[in-house]
């Protein structure tokens, strides 16, 4: 027996105090009405009616149980118009998270935007390059440049990536322009710094195969916004993100070098627990940083 359905019978059953009206209304017979109210009755070992040749009218058990049942039921409905209206509006408090770079550069300066869309909306955006755990921290979704092998989290990708070289024009006039993937080998190239060691291995896409080239130079730092800085005050070549430098290209501060090796990078994911409802809040910020970063990203359309 359909719960729900078997106390909605209860209690139009008790306003009108008829098995007939019931049933007319719902274009059933009043056998079927009256099934419904002896099965409820027998789940629940009470009594909830006195019937008559006449009408039927509730127990002092039954109106007890009306006014419980009219309040769950009036809840539940609210409930359900609640969210309703939160698949069209977000309300509440979004927490995301994202790597600092990337958060500054491409998610903080839009989400004044966001919440004016969303004025029942507080957002809190915390950056760092540690990775959260979705599953036990208050973090609503993460922001992950990756590859994302994690199946038991959902990722949505909000945008593509690609890596460039770039160097400054000083840099540039000094020791040229490398034509060739051999030609890094005598240039400066300014390498990432991990714990793991130096990162001195460049990806490149050769024709149809994947290159790894080995470079080297006399400057390596853990802070991929301190090599862009090294890159635009001429002292060598740097392997960077285009999100990360498109703006210091289209303005002419840096110049990108060996375009047609330049090779995929990570891509950018929204990334959030795995939930059979998403969240409305959750799913309006993705679709408004996909429609915002567009495809191609404007990051790479304004470095052309």
């Amino acid at each position: 027996m359909d719960r729900l359905k078997a106390l909605q019978t209860f209690l139009d059953v008790a306003k009108t105090e008829s098995l007939s009206a019931v049933a007319r209304d719902e274009g059933v017979t009043p056998a079927m009405i009256g099934r419904r109210i002896d099965q409820l009755e027998e789940q629940l070992k009470v009594k909830l009616f006195r019937r008559s040749t006449r009408k039927i009218t509730l127990t002092p058990e039954g109106v007890a149980f009306f006014e419980d049942v009219r309040n769950i039921l009036n809840e539940l409905r609210a409930a359900e118009e609640s969210l309703t209206a939160g698949a069209r509006s977000a309300t509440g408090r979004l927490i995301v998270s994202a790597p600092t770079a990337f958060g500054r550069k491409h998610i903080a300066p839009h989400l004044p935007a966001f919440v004016e869309l969303h004025p029942n909306l507080n957002v809190t955006l915390h950056l760092s390059e540690r990775i959260v755990d979705l599953k036990n921290e208050r973090v609503d979704l993460a922001i992950r440049i990756a590859d994302l092998k994690n199946a038991d989290l959902i990722a949505t990708k909000l945008a593509r990536n690609h890596r460039v070289v770039i160097g400054s024009q000083s840099y540039l006039k000094r020791h040229g322009k490398p034509a060739t993937l051999a030609d890094l080998a005598r240039h400066n190239c300014l390498v990432t710094a991990t714990e793991d060691g130096l990162a001195d291995s460049w990806s490149f896409r050769d024709g149809t195969k994947n290159v790894a080239v080995k470079v080297a130079g006399d400057m390596h730092c853990n802070d991929g916004e301190v090599l862009t800085r090294w890159a635009l005050a001429g002292h060598g070549l740097a392997w960077r993100s285009a999100w990360e430098v498109s703006e210091e290209i289209e303005k002419g501060r840096l110049t990108e070098v060996l375009p047609k090796f330049a090779v995929p990078g990570s891509d950018i994911f929204a990334v959030y627990p795995d939930r059979r409802f998403l969240p409305a809040k959750v799913r309006l910020f993705i679709d408004f940083m996909k429609k915002t970063f567009g495809d191609p990203p404007y990051w790479e359309r304004n470095g052309k």
